[in-house]
């Protein structure tokens, strides 16, 4: 148990460990001479004796030279291996041979056989002072046996590394208890100690069989939709989760018990993460002067973050909510110091404002992020919602246009295709929009279209997270109803892609995979927050809100779709329609929402024929 009472202190655990080694180096060099005369002292020659006794300073000091120099001081013995081993013999094969060498020069005259037998001693000794504390947990692997009891998934590279941990270091708390895993060949064996049960689908009978507490989810290189199976199942216990985030901690070598995490609600989407290696796109930002609108929101504040990190010319934050923009402005000069940020405040509804920044600064790309997005409310004040997200676009896009923007990004939404509600409509018309100026300006314009963001402001998780602490019910509108979902580094990834493909006119679209039930990440959620759905937390029905359908779709029949560089991202087929009426209607609905009418959602019907207004609506 050398190790677990070392202390901490460096210096202090190389000095025992020298002492160590310099009492060993003394009993190895006579006990040596004992087996090599049958361990009968008085058949050893006194002068045998005497010549160890002689030789014993100068091969200790050589010894312990050989044994620093080969960082036998300096190693984690708790977590050494074969290659530490490996130093050891080394080194005292060194000393053994620096040791046959000095004597025979010294005329110290030995035993052939007492070298060898004092090498073997030797490397037993340091040895075994180096790893008594390993040796101890492996044959007595229950030194936690206080803590929870725990299944780990997965008898790979990963859970053997985390169950060794277990055993060996005193910072864990609980004992691994049984494995699982689907390869039939292990199935029944052992693992340090511990048996491979069975597999996934044994899961929950194992969580009972062994009084399973957590459950540890260590299997880094298995697909994401692999995954979600797996805690799907696990799911079915009533033991706490927790996983490895992914192959590349098992390719660093940092695969732990610490790198274990809390199961997260993006693991539950059922797809590998949107990767986009930004350095290779971002080429097109750099030395460039870039503005941000709604810069202070969830997209627009991360936007700003990736922005930053890639060397614009300047970046302008451009928000009408000045809390936000003072924070991002905070957290932007804190991790960039050297980045040229300006924040200003001012309305995309404001025409003479939005010119004049564009007069001012002469932005070379813009982000359009700002805009109202909350459904419900935007049903109950559909007149603000034309008037910021349209007529914002509107001016906002005019003016990129009028003063020579290179690039126009317009972040719009799934709910513009077919629209059920107001807002939706609104993002429709802003694609058209877009559409329309990329044939009036030589600024390419284009428009991104997300699904839901999960963890953005107003998004559903968050308000799940809120009803949960407060003790439930957690409330969904409808048993059926299903959502797209991405998050937000994703969202980003693709709005900063379609920068760079951007030609102008296109609609980029995201495959997101498949959709996900709201209820399930209502039932999820509540779990993975230790409780029982129905029982601890209650899940109340609460009907669809205004202008919300089931299911959301991210293209129109009449677009189409087609490929991009990025096999994840393609690009919508614009729909043809007369802009010169277009630009009429948009005339008459400017002075419809100002006046605050109450037939605005008709007005926008007859520009959007795919919206559908719902009879109780009206």
């Amino acid at each position: 148990m050398f190790d677990k009472y070392m202390p901490k202190n460096k210096r202090v655990r190389m000095i025992i460990l020298m002492l160590a080694d310099i009492v060993s180096i003394q009993i190895c060099s006579f006990l040596a001479l004992l087996i090599r005369f049958d361990l009968n002292i008085a058949k050893i020659p006194p002068e045998y004796s005497a010549n160890v006794l002689r030789y014993w300073p100068i091969h200790t000091l050589l010894t312990v030279a050989l044994f620093f120099l080969a960082h036998l001081y300096s190693t984690m013995w708790s977590v050494a291996g074969i290659r530490e081993v490996i130093r050891i013999v080394l080194s005292c094969g060194l000393s053994t041979v620096l040791q046959i060498a000095g004597m025979t020069l010294l005329q110290f005259f030995m035993p052939r056989s007492y070298y060898i037998i004092s090498f073997v001693a030797l490397c037993i000794a340091v040895t075994g002072i180096r790893l008594s504390y390993r040796i101890k947990h492996s044959l007595f692997p229950s030194g936690n046996r206080g803590g929870s009891r725990i299944m780990i998934v997965g008898a790979g590279t990963s859970g053997s590394v985390i169950l060794k941990e277990m055993m060996t270091s005193r910072h864990t708390n609980g004992t691994v208890v049984c494995f699982a895993d689907d390869d039939i060949n292990k199935k029944g064996k052992y693992l340090n100690g511990v048996p491979i049960a069975g597999g996934r689908e044994e899961i929950p009978e194992l969580a009972k069989q062994y009084r399973v507490d957590e459950i540890y989810v260590a299997i880094p290189s298995a697909p994401a939709k692999e995954r979600k199976k797996i805690l799907e199942i696990c799911r079915e216990t009533d033991c706490k989760i927790k996983m490895l985030p992914g192959i590349y901690q098992l390719l660093n070598g940092e695969v732990s018990v610490a790198k274990l995490r809390e199961v997260q609600i993006e693991d539950l989407l059922g797809r590998d993460p949107i990767r986009v290696n930004l350095d290779e796109i971002m080429g097109y930002v750099q030395d460039k002067v870039i503005l941000v609108t709604g810069g202070g929101g969830s997209i627009g504040s991360e936007l700003c973050r990736q922005i930053a990190s890639h060397r614009p010319k300047q970046l302008i934050v451009f928000d009408v909510y000045e809390n936000n923009a003072y924070d991002l402005q905070q957290e932007l000069e804190r991790s960039f110091p050297e980045l040229n940020l300006t924040v200003l405040i001012g309305s995309v509804r404001n025409t003479h404002r939005i010119e004049s920044v564009f007069e001012q600064y002469r932005p070379d790309i813009v982000y359009h992020a700002a805009a109202h997005k909350h459904v419900p409310l935007m049903e109950n004040s559909p007149n603000e919602a034309i008037k910021n997200n349209v007529f914002g676009t509107y001016k906002t896009a005019r003016a990129a246009g009028k003063y020579g923007a290179k690039r126009f990004v317009l972040i719009s939404t799934d709910k513009a295709v077919n629209p059920t509600n107001i807002m939706g409509a609104s993002k429709r018309m802003c694609e058209m929009v877009i559409q329309m100026m990329d044939h009036r300006y030589r600024t390419e314009f284009v428009a991104v279209r997300f699904g839901n963001v999960l963890g953005s402001n107003g998004s559903v998780i968050p308000l799940f997270k809120k009803q949960i602490a407060e003790g439930g019910p957690v409330t969904v509108t409808h048993p059926d109803i299903i959502r797209y979902f991405m998050t937000i580094p994703e969202a980003v990834s693709l709005v900063l892609q379609a920068g760079a493909y951007a030609k102008g006119g296109e609609i980029f679209v995201l495959n997101m995979g498949e959709p996900v039930k709201i209820l399930d990440l209502a039932k999820n959620l509540i779990r993975l927050s230790g409780y029982v759905p129905g029982e601890d937390i209650a899940i109340e029905f609460t009907g669809l809100r205004p202008g919300e359908k089931l299911y959301e779709e991210m293209l129109m029949d009449e677009e189409g779709m087609q490929d991009t560089p990025n096999k994840l991202i393609h690009i919508g087929k614009p729909i043809e329609f007369d802009e010169d009426e277009f630009q009429k209607q948009l005339d008459e609905l400017y002075e419809i929402a100002n006046r605050d009418s109450e037939n605005i959602k008709e007005a926008v019907q007859r520009i959007v024929p795919t919206y559908v207004i719902k009879r109780d609506e009206k």
